[in-house]
C-alpha cells in the first residue's frame, strides 16, 4: 500500500508529537489530521488579527496572546503546546514578531 500524504510538515510542528529519539507519540493519522487543524486555524485567524490590529490599533504581541488565550480555554480543540505553535505560525504569516510571551521564545 502506497502513502499518497503530499503535505510537507514543518520540523517544529513534527518536534511536538515526537519524543527524544524522535518516533512520533501519536499514530501517524492523528499527527497529520492535528498538524492540518493546527496549520488551518492559523490561516484561518490571519484576517482577524490583522483586522483586530489595523482597525482597533492592538499591539501585534497582545493580539497573539489573545488568540493564544483563545485557544487553551476550556472549550480547547488543540493541546497547549500546539496553541504555542499555532500564534507562532500566525505571527510568520502575518510578518509579525514571534511572540514573546511563550515559555521557549526568543
Amino acid at each position: 500500500m502506497s502513502d499518497d500524504y503530499q503535505i510537507e510538515i514543518p520540523p517544529s510542528f513534527q518536534a511536538l508529537h515526537t519524543d527524544a529519539r524522535g518516533r512520533l507519540t501519536v499514530p501517524l493519522a492523528t499527527y497529520r489530521a492535528r498538524y492540518e487543524l493546527c496549520e488551518d486555524l492559523a490561516q484561518h485567524l490571519t484576517e482577524h488579527c490583522r483586522s483586530v490590529h489595523v482597525e482597533i490599533g492592538v499591539d501585534e504581541q497582545e493580539v497573539l496572546q489573545r488568540c493564544h488565550l483563545g485557544l487553551v480555554g476550556p472549550d480547547a480543540v488543540v493541546a497547549e503546546n500546539e496553541a504555542g505553535w499555532v500564534v507562532t505560525r500566525l505571527a510568520e504569516l502575518l510578518d509579525w514578531p514571534a511572540p514573546s510571551f511563550l515559555p521557549d521564545a526568543p
